[in-house]
């Protein structure tokens, strides 16, 4: 909601849609020099802000996990570049990716320890690309879940080898072998050299952050000790590899057994049981920031639209005020989207909710609160229906989304610092 101070804004930002509607459809066909990379620093954390450049930097972005993936074969690369592209001319500044795939077809990590240099420059590809757009990489180390290996891979590579401690799959966080195998993945992963660029990867500011692991839940210890004592050892340990960049959990944001918010925040009883604990496991100084994932449609059953809506803005209310007030750190809400599987689901519902989710953290952004970005989980190009789920879509076939999105991105550069991203500066005609 726009305050009164804001109104002499509305004619500029009106004025600004036009060039955006203008810009997304027609572009520009400017050929980038590949020996003439944009300049990049790497981000920082204040307190409760992100800092580029010494000037608060709010983030609007989104989710493709599937880059590193797909520039293995040559003939499906061309859609990361495609994918990248599109994402910075909508103003999008940061993309959320995955950097692991453990075992299986395409596995970055065959075994513990071996590596497959293909995936690997693949890596190094989606990388490179980034920075070629001047798109910043959120980078996950490990899954909490099945796909793409996870850590059942790793309890698997434990047991086959004899020296597992237990098959439950949560042993992952407290089997000394499987931590082993998680550091010496992290080490290998942060101290590799790109091979497109030269540059390790832990000094290289394309990479925003390390996400240590996707939605880590410990079931078998309620409460939270074991995860807890996981974070704190992991997040020092990749810090003292690596200096330069910022580290987040992964969490989807659930309060523990010992937070009152369990009772007046969590979706239901079953997400206080999950081991982790929102507030306790942001708390450890080696964390830079908190990360919160938004699915109301899967935690509740039967929701409709109205209280999706309500249930939403709750939920990131909530978490901000932690990172204002507990945490002192910035909060990304690193995951949300609107399921098409609902019942009562309408096309017009996703912008409505986008929209109210923009808007908060829009509201955040001027009053210097801990929101300090959100990533739409997730988008796609063309051709990519196997890899799809009820929350993707490809923006260019929603127009009017696509419009919300860029138009997002403009609200947010007006307020913070205009990154170095040359799409953003002609979207939002803020030049230097």
């Amino acid at each position: 909601m726009m305050v009164g101070s804001n109104r002499m804004l509305y004619p500029i930002l009106g004025f600004t849609s036009c060039l955006i509607f203008m810009y997304m459809f027609f572009g520009d066909f400017e050929v980038i020099n590949d020996n003439d990379l944009p300049e990049m620093s790497f981000v920082k954390r204040n307190g409760t802000q992100f800092l580029l450049d010494g000037k608060m930097f709010y983030i609007n972005g989104w989710n493709s996990y599937w880059l590193m993936d797909h520039a293995v074969d040559e003939y499906r690369k061309p859609k990361v570049k495609s994918m990248l592209k599109v994402g910075a001319k909508m103003g999008l500044t940061v993309c959320r990716t995955w950097a692991f795939n453990d075992g299986g077809y395409n596995a970055l990590q065959i075994s513990p320890g071996r590596f497959d240099e293909r995936v690997f420059k693949a890596l190094d590809y989606v990388i490179y690309e980034a920075r070629r757009n001047g798109v910043r990489l959120l980078l996950s180390l490990a899954n909490n879940l099945q796909a793409y290996g996870g850590k059942t891979q790793y309890v698997k590579w434990a047991w086959q080898e004899g020296i597992g401690l237990s098959s439950s799959n949560d042993s992952f966080f407290f089997d000394p072998s499987i931590r082993r195998y998680y550091k010496n993945y992290a080490k290998t992963v942060l101290t590799r050299k790109n091979t497109y660029t030269g540059v390790e990867y832990r000094n290289d500011p394309t990479i925003f952050a390390w996400e240590l692991i996707n939605e880590p839940r410990c079931m078998s210890d309620i409460s939270g000790d074991t995860l807890q004592d996981w974070i704190e050892e992991m997040s020092a340990y990749v810090k003292s590899i690596d200096s330069n960049h910022l580290i987040t959990i992964g969490l989807e944001g659930f309060y523990g057994p010992k937070n009152p918010k369990r009772l007046t925040v969590n979706p239901e009883n079953w997400a206080s049981e999950l081991g982790s604990d929102f507030v306790r496991n942001n708390n450890v100084p080696n964390v830079d920031f908190a990360s919160v994932h938004i699915y109301p449609d899967h935690w509740f059953k039967n929701i409709n639209f109205e209280a999706e809506q309500k249930y939403f803005a709750k939920w990131i209310v909530s978490h901000i005020e932690d990172g204002d007030k507990e945490l002192n750190k910035p909060v990304m809400f690193t995951e949300y989207g609107l399921s098409n599987l609902n019942k009562d689901y309408e096309p017009a519902q996703r912008e409505k909710l986008y929209r109210m989710v923009f808007n908060i953290m829009h509201k955040s952004a001027r009053k210097n609160k801990s929101g300090a970005g959100a990533l739409i989980w997730q988008l796609f190009v063309e051709g990519m229906e196997e890899f799809n789920d009820d929350f993707g879509f490809v923006p260019w076939e929603w127009p009017s989304l696509h419009k919300l999105m860029a138009e997002h991105s403009c609200k947010l550069a007006w307020i913070g610092v205009t990154p170095t991203n040359r799409h953003l500066e002609k979207l939002c005609s803020l030049k230097q």
